[in-house]
């Protein structure tokens, strides 16, 4: 019971919630890997391959809780190798689906989710170390931007969604971080202006003039996801007039979804596994609704609204802004992630190439997210210290006191240094 007490630190809640996300990641996989299986004749090989993601992922929470706080403030470092290994990507990165997000070193390796957390990690550091009286310096918006824009234009030609993404995350994070809301106001006007500017240049433009605009490969791919998310027409016809193979995807996601109902088909029994491309990845949340079931869809999304909510708990114990700025900046990732999985499962966004955070296969991603949660458990760690030291004080305790401040002490020079 020690050893279990000491391997598995910080908040148990988020440690629960980690474990059955897991859980039913390995169910949902298993079930919707089937093409995965025709393809390549290997029955066990899909699961197999994501269980060995999803130990050392585990492996990877239970060292990332124990790394110095201070450790994090190196992100800025990661960050400028994360942007080289972007660059790289554009040359010579491997393709799926006309998109090169990956680099091959014999194992796939997809940079743009390193450079997710580096930034996350150095917004943080950047919001806390701006802190005054009244808010973050004025001064901490211009470094933000240093960092983000150059983060955002080295991912968005590959994968837009995912700068976007992150986008809207450091923006959150600005808004909790108190940056002044002059400067958020102008930042919203110009980013609505030019992204007004740009949907409107892909509608009016021509798709073989798109095609040859340098660095433009995948200008025609976003505008025909912009054109069937607006122009969906099938909720006026009827089901014998729908051509299923137009629009493949977002049809068999929504035939999933309609013959769900309240508790679903069961676990490994879905149809349109066979006819999602990416049922086990971007498309994972329709087989869980289709096999679980409106309740086992409801399940999975209390899961990442508890996560959020205890991560918020466990910021608002903090009392260095770092941490706080840290825990928060992870989790609102991992959660805005889930929402536009979500989302574009249902229909209500345009088709993106985003998987469902620590429940989709993929090796780089689920990684990654395993690193949040370690964050997340690393930081909740100095405030279950602060916790028992007070709970000695009232106890008396002198000798435990004595033992809590020299470990208090080291924590705070991580968080410090």
């Amino acid at each position: 019971m020690e050893l279990l007490k000491n391997l598995f630190k910080g908040d148990k809640v988020v440690w629960v919630v980690f474990m059955l996300l897991c859980f039913i990641s390995i169910i949902e996989v298993f079930s919707a890997a089937s093409t995965l299986v025709y393809n390549t004749g290997d029955y066990w090989g899909p699961i197999r391959q994501h269980c060995g993601f999803l130990i050392a992922g585990t492996i990877i929470v239970l060292i990332v809780q124990h790394i110095p706080l201070r450790m994090f403030k190196l992100a800025p470092v990661l960050l400028v190798i994360s942007w080289i290994l972007l660059l790289i990507v554009m040359v010579k990165g491997a393709r799926t689906n006309d998109a090169a997000r990956w680099i091959d070193f014999g194992f796939r390796f997809q940079p743009s989710e390193l450079t997710k957390m580096a930034l996350i990690m150095t917004i943080a550091f950047i919001l806390a170390f701006a802190q005054e009286a009244n808010g973050a310096s004025k001064k901490a918006f211009k470094y933000i931007l240093i960092f983000t824009v150059p983060s955002l234009l080295l991912i968005a030609p590959e994968n837009l969604s995912t700068a976007l993404l992150l986008g809207g995350v450091v923006f959150l994070m600005m808004i909790i971080g108190r940056t002044p809301l002059k400067q958020l106001g102008k930042l919203s006007l110009f980013v609505i202006i030019v992204a007004g500017v740009f949907v409107t240049f892909l509608m009016a433009t021509p798709d073989s003039t798109l095609d040859n605009i340098p660095g433009g490969h995948r200008f025609t791919t976003w505008k025909a996801r912009i054109i069937d998310h607006r122009d969906d027409n099938t909720k006026n016809i009827s089901p014998e007039e729908l051509d299923v193979n137009e629009n493949l995807q977002t049809n068999h996601a929504n035939i999933a979804i309609a013959t769900s109902h309240l508790i679903g088909k069961g676990p490994g029994n879905s149809k349109e596994r066979d006819f999602l491309p990416q049922a086990y990845s971007d498309f994972i949340f329709a087989i869980i609704l289709e096999e679980l079931g409106l309740l086992g869809g409801f399940f999975v999304i209390f899961l990442y609204i508890i996560l959020l909510i205890r991560t918020s708990k466990i910021a608002n114990k903090c009392d260095k802004d770092f941490p706080a700025m840290l825990a928060i900046g992870v989790s609102l990732l991992i959660v805005s992630q889930a929402l536009l999985n979500m989302l574009v499962a249902v229909g209500l966004f345009p088709v993106t190439g985003q998987p469902l955070p620590l429940i989709s296969r993929g090796g780089t991603s689920t990684l990654i997210n395993c690193v949040y949660i370690g964050v997340i458990l690393s930081v909740s760690r100095y405030n279950n210290l602060q916790a028992e030291k007070q709970k000695a004080i009232e106890e008396g305790n002198i000798q435990k006191i004595e033992q809590l401040e020299e470990i208090n002490k080291g924590l705070e020079k991580e968080i410090q240094a």
